[in-house]
């Protein structure tokens, strides 16, 4: 059984833990306040989940996904992370992150950042443009007319490679918007984003292609 590192226990880790038991995962959580603070959340979760340190989740996970907001100085364990594949959930809110100067002027985007936080890691967008709720109510078998996409975006093909697997495991179809640098094209704001609960593979694919870069912020 294969487990998955989970660092961020909110909204999105929580839900994509919820999405990865009930498709035969193993799931190690990890917070920014201890283990002992995710006691609830490992009760709910069943058998297959436990809590650990955000290092002790990345040593544990066979992948990772890293479900909190990037920091302009990194606070990820990179030592227990590399060399693994690590999906990265985050959307750059200036709001509530302030403002990165690389992403404002479209020099690199956030997902950019962090793959040169974690140089021996293949980081991977994905989840970042489906509401968490969405993972498990919007699911649907392989093969279902209308079945909802989501993209992914990479400098490493076993890294879309992976994140397609598990879309199609979780009931979803990709699309791929690979490298990192077209990641902004799914990025609050673009057509993708305000379509995200309801895009089919080819809906996705064109709003992608629609994507316009905005303005420095």
């Amino acid at each position: 059984m294969t487990t998955i590192g989970i660092i961020g226990a909110g909204e999105v880790g929580s839900q994509i833990a919820r999405a990865a038991i009930a498709n035969g995962y193993r799931v190690v959580i990890a917070n920014s306040r201890g283990p002992e603070t995710l006691a609830g959340l490992v009760a709910e979760l069943g058998p297959p989940a436990r809590a650990a340190t955000a290092a002790g989740a990345a040593e544990a996970g066979e992948f990772v996904v890293i479900a909190v907001p990037l920091k302009l100085v990194n606070d990820m364990p990179v030592a227990q992370l590399a060399n693994k594949i690590v999906l990265d959930t985050n959307n750059y809110m200036p709001w509530r992150d302030g403002r990165y100067a690389l992403v404002d002027t479209g020099a690199k985007t956030e997902h950019e950042l962090r793959q040169d936080q974690l140089p021996t890691s293949k980081v991977a967008k994905a989840f970042t443009h489906i509401q968490a709720p969405r993972l498990l109510l919007s699911a649907r078998p392989a093969g279902t007319p209308g079945r909802h996409a989501l993209s992914v975006s990479s400098d490493y093909p076993e890294a879309v490679a992976l994140v397609t697997r598990l879309y199609d495991q979780f009931g979803f179809d990709t699309a791929d918007n690979s490298p990192l640098s077209e990641s902004w094209r799914s990025a609050p704001g673009q057509p993708a984003w305000h379509a995200h609960d309801h895009q089919t593979r080819p809906a996705l694919i064109a709003n992608l292609a629609k994507a316009t870069p905005l303005p420095p912020r």
